[in-house]
Parts: C-alpha cells; structure tokens; sequence
C-alpha cells in the first residue's frame, strides 16, 4: 500500500470501522522507517557526511532525506511495495489479527429442551450441579447435626405447688355425677346416678333431670350451695391467674370442670324465664340419726355407680343465699367463657333470673356487676343496709364459717384499686377496702387473732375439725391480695401504724400451702397421691384411690387419726379442693406472671365518676 493509500484511510469518515487497519497500517509504516534506518547504514561515507550536517532524527533516521542522493519517485514506490509486501508477510499475533480482522465469530449457543421451557445447556448443567451440591451439603450437615451429641437446655422442673395442681384437679373429675365424658381420666369411676330427679317416690313431688353436678364430699349427696361456691372460686382463679393455668398445661381442664358444674345448675331451676320462686337446694339424703338403717346416701356405704335406691330432691322458695350464691357461680363462669359469646349470655341470664328474685345479697350483685357492667348491680352491692344485713362487717372471728364475706371485700377491693370508679361508690369500697387490709393483717403471725399449732397452721377455725378447707381458701385470698397490690404498683399495707410488705401475705400462704403438702411435724402430705401417703380404713388398702383429694386435717395439737370412719380427720370436700386448687395456682410459677388485670372488667363500661352533690346550705 503506497502513503497515499495511507493517508485515504486515515481521512476516513468513520473512524471506528477503519481503526484495525489504520493500526495495522501504522505497524508497517513504523517497520518501513525500521527498515530504511537499517538499509541507511550502507550509503557512501559522503551521503553519512552529508546527513550528519543536518542531525539525525532522535528515532534513528536522518531528520532531512537529500533527494539527490535517493532514488527515484519510480524506484522510491517500489521500495515501499516490497516494504509493504515483507510487511504483510510476516506473521501477525493475535492482538494484531484482532484489529485486521474486527470481531471473532462467537460461537454457537447450545440449549436444553425441557418440554415447558427451552434454557441454555450452560445454565442446566450450572442449575443441576448447583441442587446436587446443595442435597449432599444438606445431607451431610443433617448427618452430622444427627450424630453429634446434643447439649439439652432443659427446662426448670415444675415447683410443688404446681405438681400438686394436677393432682388437685383431678379430685373433681372423681367427684363428677352422670354420664361421663370419655376423657374424664379417671379409670375406676364410672356413670352413676342416672334417675335423679326422675324418682318414682311417693315423698318427692319432683320430677325433673337432675343429671349430673358434682358429689360434694365422701357421700354421693349433691348439696348445691357449697357447689355453688366451689365454682365461683374456681372461675374466679381462672379470670385472675388463667396465664398460669395455661403454663401448667390445665386451663383446659379447669375450664371443663366449671362448666360441668354450671351446666347442672342451670338444671335445678327454670334458667329460661325471667324469675322464679322455686328453686333445688339438694339431691340425695343422709341420715344415720337413730339408728336409722333406711337407705341413704350415709347408710349405705357403697359406690355411687352401684346406688340403686330412690335419691330424694330437696327445694326451696326462701333460700336467697344459694341463690345469691349460685348467682356468682353462674355469673363468675361467664366471664371464663366470655369467648363463647351464646354460652355466657345464656350463663348471665341464669344469674339474673336467680338474683331478680333474692335481692339482698352483694355477693352475687358484686359478681354480676362484672359479668353485665350494669351500674344496679353496683349500687346494691354497695348500699350500707344490704352489706351489713349480708354480714360483711362482722369481723374475722366468722371468717371460718362464712367464707364468702372474706372473699366480696377483697373482690370489690379489686375494683377500688384497679377502677376508681368514685362517687357514689367511694366510700363503700374504701369501707370494704379496709376489712380487706383489716382481715389480712389478722393472717399474720405478728397478730393474735388466731391461735396456731407448734408445727405453725393457722386455726382459723379456732381448734375446731376440720380446718384444711379454711386454710386454702384463706392462703388463696392473701395471695389474690398481694398480687393485687403488686399490680397496682403498692408495695404494701398498713396494719395500725405498721406498714407491711406484700412478700409477707405471700410468705403466710406458703408457709399454710407447705403444711398441707408435707411440712409438718408429722411429714406427712394431707393431699392423696401427693407425697407418696395411701389411705386406708383398715389393714387391707383402698381399692381405688381419690387422687387429688385434700382430706379435713389434722386437730389443733397437729395430730392426725387416719380412719375413713372419722371425717373429722379424713373426709374432702368440694369447697375445700377448690380453694386448694386456687391457692396453688396462685404460688405456682413466677411471682411477676402476676394477676390479668383486665378481663374481669370485660363487660365494665368506662367509668366517669359523678361529681359529688353540692353541701347542704350553711343554718346558723
């Protein structure tokens, strides 16, 4: 190529397309000066004499060619045709082929057909390879995860109090009458009782069923009042400590153990109208007086399921304290199933029907107030008359007999600490408030208004048999207090001018709880099946056992006869088991799981306190 040629390239209007061969030009123009550098060695001595005068080109050439020394444009063109022609011929490198020839030719994809999609075989086999190596990476961690030892973070075992619980509970699934549910866990007790209320008995007037409900102690008697209060406790255990429940693996359960119950009152009177004047109180008679040998539920000492004699029915139409009572069952368990929303309507309208008709006592009002939020309710638990006609202002000295006026101060306690609901209502529950601290303070070791036994239970009772059923219910209701006062951010109470701290309500119920559960002098558990104690009323042992059963206890010396023929010592009850199964509810688990303080006011409205009247004008 002549530099003319050069030069038409190099004036090429696209630049980009003629840049590999403007390089390779460029190369072989740099080896034509290459060439004639070398090729200049040989000219005469004069020509070199001649070139030096002008100097020499800092890249090796002459900086001037003197034209009569060279050659002729002819020949000069055929020098440069033989440059570009050795030029040529030399092998190129790569690079050099890369901007003669521009870009290679790419080669050709190959794809995969899968049937839905067709994809590069590249990307198959990368995917394929990819799953194959992650299934054996997968395998040989779950290889290794498998054979390695395992360091187990177990959990803390479960404290006493809630061992005991699951043995507490199952007490009343052996004390249920009727046709019994498949999963009632308890092997040798079986449907008993099927005709109550269906007697064909000339001295019973009623024919209704009577199915159901629960035997109250030892005897197969079904007595409706201390039922009534034996669910009440329950359920209000529940609203209070239902995290607890849940954490113990028996919130179902307790739940199934109070609706057993209400779903039998609601039998023992007409629950679908709107007021009645008859009600039943009993089912079943006991009597030995005499030396009566008819058959009763005490003469015959048999197992309910073999019962095969007419079981009288009791009722009523002056009983308003088991209405009252069965009120606050039915009221307290609606708020358990408060998710059931048919259920617990059908639960408050019980309780209404009960209470329209026996007006007079707080303890069922105060019960529906939470379950309905009606202000009435309210205001008759909290009218002065009422509450001293009701007896909740006769001291403690009763507290053993009437447990239920332990238990309405501190439930409208609740509602003063937690609502402040204000006039009207203020002065009456402060007035309830302070029987509440009043009766707390009389708990505690430091006061004198019980007497207790050398090995430390309390006797609320005064010495009397019997004393157990008090004492859980009692380490219940100081346990409940404490915890309200905890939630309320109160580190304490007063007693007089002395000031207490909430850990001491909890301590007396523990110290009470763990003389029932063994403590004692005679370190022995007043819980069966709890500790390893067997019951028996001869040399031979029981056939069957009454797991969970917490039995009377022991006399004011801590002594303790184990004869089933005395109940004094030996006979359980329901309204025992169930402050039982409430205090140790109570202790079990953590302390800060504390109280749920909201879901008893589900059915409370907002409370805005009404601006007391104005003072009677001033008389001289």
């Amino acid at each position: 190529m002549s530099i003319s040629g050069l030069v038409s390239v190099m004036k090429s209007p696209n630049p980009i397309t003629t840049l590999p061969l403007y390089l390779n030009l460029t190369l072989q123009f740099l080896s034509l000066f290459t060439s004639s550098s070398l090729t200049g060695r040989s000219v005469s001595a004069q020509s070199s004499r001649k070139m030096s005068m002008y100097g020499r080109d800092p890249w090796g050439g002459p900086l001037e060619i003197n034209t009569a020394d060279s050659a002729t444009d002819d020949d000069r063109s055929r020098n440069l045709q033989d440059f570009d022609r050795a030029a040529l011929s030399r092998p190129l490198d790569e690079t050099q082929q890369s901007w003669l020839l521009g870009p290679t030719e790419q080669k050709k994809k190959k794809y995969v057909d899968l049937g839905c999609i067709i994809v590069s075989r590249k990307i198959f086999v990368w995917t394929v390879g990819t799953l194959l190596v992650s299934a054996l990476l997968a395998g040989f961690i779950t290889l290794i995860v498998k054979t390695v030892p395992r360091h187990h973070h177990s959990h803390a075992p479960p404290d006493n109090y809630t061992l005991a619980l699951h043995k507490a509970l199952m007490f009343f699934n052996a004390q249920k009458s009727g046709r019994l549910p498949k999963h009632n866990n308890v092997s040798w007790r079986g449907n008993s009782c099927l005709n109550d209320g269906k007697s064909t008995s000339s001295s019973s007037s009623i024919t209704k069923d009577l199915v159901g409900g629960y035997y109250d102690a030892g005897d197969a008697i079904k007595f409706h009042f201390p039922a009534s209060f034996a669910m009440t406790m329950l359920s209000w255990s529940v609203i209070e400590y239902s995290a607890k429940y849940e954490a113990a693996g028996e919130l179902n359960h307790v739940k199934d153990i109070i609706k057993w119950g209400a779903d039998y009152f609601l039998k023992t009177f007409n629950h679908t109208a709107d007021s009645i004047s008859v009600m039943i109180s009993q089912v079943g008679k006991g009597d030995t007086s005499g030396g009566s040998t008819s058959e009763n539920d005490h003469y015959c000492w048999m197992r309910p399921e073999d019962i095969d004699y007419d079981r009288p029915v009791s009722q009523c139409s002056s009983c308003s304290d088991l209405a009252a009572e069965m009120a606050a069952a039915l009221a307290s368990a609606s708020i358990v199933f408060k998710d059931n929303k048919a259920y617990s309507q059908k639960l408050v309208h019980g309780a209404k029907t009960l209470f329209s008709y026996w007006d007079e006592f707080i303890w069922g009002g105060a019960w529906l107030y939470y379950a309905t939020g009606n202000s009435s309710y309210l205001q008759l638990a909290t009218t002065t008359g009422i509450a001293r006609h009701a007896g909740a202002f006769w001291g403690i000295l009763i507290i053993a007999y009437l447990a239920g006026i332990t238990s309405l101060p501190l439930l409208l306690s609740r509602l003063r600490l937690f609502l402040s609901p204000g006039y009207p209502y203020e002065e009456m529950l402060r007035t309830f408030h302070n029987q509440t601290s009043i009766t707390m303070c009389s708990f505690l070791p430091v006061f004198t208004s019980f007497n207790r036994t050398k090995g430390g239970l309390i006797q609320l009772n005064h010495g009397r048999p019997q004393p157990l059923q008090y004492i859980a219910n009692a380490a219940f209701l100081a346990t409940l207090f404490s915890d309200y006062l905890d939630a309320a951010d109160t580190p304490g109470w007063y007693c007089g001018p002395n000031f207490f701290s909430t850990d001491v309500l909890r301590e007396f119920a523990k110290t009470q709880i763990d003389y029932i559960l063994g403590k004692n002098p005679r370190k022995m558990s007043y819980i069966v099946g709890f500790g390893g104690w067997k019951w028996r009323d001869s040399k031979k042992p029981n056939p069957n056992t009454l797991v969970g059963a917490m039995v009377a206890g022991p006399d004011k010396h801590d002594g303790f006869h184990d004869v089933r023929t005395n109940y004094n010592y030996t006979e359980p009850t329901l309204a025992g088991n169930a402050g039982l199964v409430a205090a140790l509810v109570a202790l079990s688990g953590k302390k800060s799981t504390g109280i749920d303080k909201n879901t008893i006011f589900s059915a409370v409205p907002p409370m805005f306190p009404t601006p007391p009247p104005p003072p009677a004008p001033w008389k001289p």
